[in-house]
Parts: C-alpha cells; sequence; structure tokens
C-alpha cells in the first residue's frame, strides 16, 4: 500500500492528483516548488515502474511544467528526481526566475527557506489546481 514519506508529508501540502501520482505543493515561499509522487509503494526510481508508468510520469511532469511556465510567467523550470534523503519515489518541479534567490545555482542549500503567509500557501496551490482542473486532475481534499 502507498505511503507517503513523513517527511514529504511534512514539507508539503496536498494540491491534487493525477492518474499516477499526487502533486504536493513544497512549503517554501522562496519559489513556486512542486512535487510529483508516483503512488506506488516502494518505488525509489523511476525505471522501477512499469514501462506505462514511466510514460504516464513524463506525460504528468510535462503537464504539470507547461502549466506552471503558463500560470507562473517561468523563466526555467527545474525539474530533478534527487531521493538523496528522500528515498521515495519524488520528481520536484521548481518554477525559477532570473531574480529569484539562488539564480543561477540550484535552490538547495542556496537560501533559507521562506515561509507562506497567512493564506498564501492554499492560495498557490489552488491557482495551480485551477489551471490543471480540466486535464485529468483531481483536486486534494
Amino acid at each position: 500500500m502507498f505511503e507517503l514519506d513523513s517527511r514529504l508529508a511534512g514539507d508539503t501540502l496536498p494540491v491534487g492528483r493525477f492518474d499516477l501520482s499526487l502533486l504536493l505543493l513544497h512549503r517554501d515561499a522562496n519559489y513556486p516548488w512542486f512535487i510529483l509522487v508516483p503512488e506506488r509503494p516502494g518505488i525509489t526510481e523511476i525505471y522501477q515502474l512499469a514501462e506505462e508508468e514511466q510514460m504516464q510520469l513524463t506525460r504528468e511532469s510535462s503537464l504539470l511544467a507547461r502549466t506552471l511556465v503558463r500560470v507562473f510567467a517561468a523563466d526555467k523550470i527545474n525539474i530533478a528526481a534527487l531521493g538523496n534523503v528522500v528515498p521515495q519515489l519524488h520528481i520536484h518541479h521548481i518554477v525559477r526566475y532570473r531574480n529569484d534567490p539562488s539564480w543561477p545555482g540550484p535552490v538547495w542549500g542556496a537560501a533559507a527557506a521562506t515561509a507562506y503567509h497567512d493564506n498564501e500557501l492554499e492560495h498557490r496551490a489552488k491557482q495551480l489546481a485551477d489551471a490543471l482542473g480540466a486535464l485529468a486532475f483531481r483536486t486534494a481534499g
């Protein structure tokens, strides 16, 4: 049975689900930062998914990236599956701007995480969920 890693659960807010993956919003307000987690137990690497699931993950990632560029007017989207700290397969999708606190380097360790104010976290999640609403996406809740 699939269970979200406790570190991912603590660092994120659920936004919704695609056919394969759970979509999460990272709580660091420095960047619009979303994470896809394929809802398959015991998977740590993309190659461990069945071939059709690998293709589905690519479709979901591409759809998410296109939507992030449109909704947040990104200069660049960083997409990464590291898993050195959290082994559960998860794919980061980070909106980058030429004036963000880490540009042009990676976001990890570059700037202290900043918390969202008041309802900004929920607003950002809803903003993306609304944009994905008609695209094989189900909102959290």
